[in-house]
C-alpha cells in the first residue's frame, strides 16, 4: 500500500535551513565582519532555498510517499 503524507511546518524548514547554513559557514566567521557574515548567510540561504524548492512547496510543505509493501519512503517532488 502507498500512503502520501504532507507535512506542514514553516518554522521547521526555515530554522533548519538557517542552522545548517550558519554551521557550514562557521570556518569563515572569524575572517569576516559581522555584517559580511550575515550578508553571506542571506545569500547562501537564498541559494539553498532555491535548491530545496523542488521538494518543499511554499517553504513549508513536504510530501512523503510511504510504500508499506517495499518498506520505503520517498520525498515527492512538488
Amino acid at each position: 500500500m502507498k500512503i502520501k503524507i504532507t507535512f506542514k511546518d514553516p518554522d521547521g524548514v526555515s530554522n533548519s535551513l538557517d542552522e545548517s547554513v550558519r554551521n557550514s559557514l562557521l570556518p569563515l566567521a572569524e575572517q569576516l565582519s559581522k555584517q559580511e557574515f550575515e550578508q553571506l548567510v542571506e545569500t547562501r540561504l537564498e541559494e539553498v532555498g532555491d535548491k530545496l524548492a523542488k521538494w518543499i512547496e511554499y517553504g513549508e510543505y513536504l510530501t512523503v510517499e510511504i510504500d508499506t509493501d517495499t518498506d520505503t519512503a520517498i520525498v515527492k517532488r512538488v
